[in-house]
């Protein structure tokens, strides 16, 4: 009988099964950032331990740093604190540190793969949900806690209870204006912000095998949104070529002998599943949330639930100021957000950048696009996406995770509308806490600070030359 991916890698890195039935797992790297490791290292100090493996731990800074001013010390004296800390913490016990003014410098799971410290057959581990992101190389990566990212840089391995694998299948060709973050969005729809518990999400089919590296990543990245501990692709000759030449890979007879190992580490065909689930990419649209969780959503062109005998969904629609059975679409926003570990990639600014250009940011509305890392930042630069955005009206930040969550100064005020092209649309979580938050594509946001108002962003596709789906 065949194995998946999962089982190949959790058993190379299974160290011993715990007495609870949890598997103590190696973990081959470790990234970390300045939010989630200022306790955990604390810990280690209290205990007198050291780092296991400063050589497979890496940090940056991404989640507090300001994207407009990053004079130091930080007007916000919590922020200042927290990159003190890692500062400190990386110089006392060895870790490389991709500080502010570092051309390294980026949201965590941005720069993983970009320096190619994500490779396939790999475990990874970080004090961040959406770690998941790394799965699209064919590795099996978790998001953790402080507590667990203590444990990690004490001994370099994690408990962590088994997990069932389910095949999701996209196949067909993903129609003009539809996107990756539709394909996962519709996942979460169908499947439930619950409906992966337990399990690892293997994505799989021909839409899946076409689709870019960037693609995939967003696809995993949302995979915890699915409630799937995990979620990943198999590596392919994509990968490989994503990955070539990437400063941490292999180079030369040694980068051809990895490519060897990547690709057995692929799930077998005869591979045994616990679940399948089969999207058909052709019928997809662009999707819009309208509540306050991902898997609230719908397409564009439909109307929100009208159905308030449902306490969730009559407490959502109320907290989105909706009317029971509105269109989505003509919804007025007051802000639009480019940017996040799920869209703040360089692929993701382009086509935003070709859907404005000749456009203008519409009047009352705020609008940032914000790289996911400072090497995203200067090839943006390099091509003039920078200067496509400032045309139109839109402000060119510095690299970081920004608006996706309120723990920077890019933050909702009041009952503002945002279109976000980030993850989460919780109430709250864009730091304010009657801040309203649509989720959808780079496209659709781009869409939506040029009209003022939540549109089909395929109604502007066909003014701007073909290049998209």
């Amino acid at each position: 009988m065949g194995r998946t991916l999962l089982q190949k890698v959790w058993d190379l890195h299974t160290v011993r099964t715990l007495p609870t039935g949890q598997t103590q797992l190696f973990i081959g790297l470790h990234l970390i950032h300045e939010v989630t490791t200022p306790q955990a290292f604390d810990a280690l100090r209290q205990h007198g331990w050291t780092v296991a493996r400063p050589d497979r731990t890496f940090a940056t800074v991404d989640h507090i740093v300001p994207t407009r001013q990053r004079q130091r010390p930080f007007l916000d004296v919590m922020a200042e604190d927290m990159i003190a800390s890692l500062e400190r913490n990386c110089r006392d016990f060895g870790i490389p540190l991709y500080d502010i003014g570092d051309e390294r410098q980026g949201i965590v799971h941005v720069i993983g793969p970009e320096l190619g410290l994500t490779q396939p057959g790999m475990t990874i581990a970080c004090g961040d949900s959406h770690t998941s992101t790394h799965g699209a190389f064919g590795a099996v990566a978790f998001g953790i806690g402080t507590s667990q990212v203590r444990d990690v840089l004490a001994s370099q391995c994690l408990a962590i209870e088994p997990l069932k694998a389910r095949r999701i299948r996209v196949t067909g060709r993903l129609p003009r204006g539809v996107y990756a973050k539709d394909v996962i969005l519709t996942i979460i729809q169908r499947l439930g912000v619950g409906g992966g518990a337990g399990h690892a999400y293997e994505y799989a089919g021909d839409t899946i095998e076409r689709m870019s590296m960037d693609e995939r990543m967003t696809i995993c990245n949302m995979s915890i949104e699915g409630g799937a501990r995990v979620g990943y692709v198999n590596p392919d000759e994509t990968t490989f070529t994503y990955m070539e030449r990437r400063p941490f890979v292999p180079r030369g007879e040694a980068f051809e002998r990895a490519k060897a190992w990547w690709r057995s580490m692929a799930s077998d065909a005869d591979a045994v599943y616990d679940d399948e689930v089969v999207i058909r990419a052709e019928e997809l649209t662009p999707v819009v949330t309208w509540g306050v969780n991902p898997g609230q959503s719908i397409g564009v062109k439909e109307r929100v639930p009208a159905n308030t005998a449902d306490q969730q969904i009559s407490d959502a629609l109320t907290y989105m100021g909706l009317t029971p059975g509105q269109p989505i679409a003509g919804m007025t926003v007051d802000v639009a957000f480019i940017g996040s570990c799920t869209n703040g990639r360089l692929s993701d600014l382009r086509e935003a950048a070709r859907i404005v250009r000749g456009h203008h940011v519409a009047t009352g509305v705020k609008a940032l696009v914000v790289p996911g890392s400072a090497g995203v930042q200067k090839a943006a630069e390099r091509e003039g996406l920078d200067a496509a955005f400032r045309e139109a009206g839109f402000e060119w930040r510095d690299a970081g995770c920004s608006m996706c969550l309120g723990m920077n100064p890019d933050k909702l005020e009041g009952n503002q509308v945002c279109a976000a092209s980030s993850n989460r649309n919780f109430k709250g979580r864009q730091g304010s806490p009657t801040g309203r938050t649509l989720l959808m594509s780079p496209a659709m946001v781009a869409a939506a600070a040029i009209t003022g108002r939540v549109t089909d962003v395929r109604e502007l596709v066909e003014e701007v030359p073909a290049g998209g789906r």
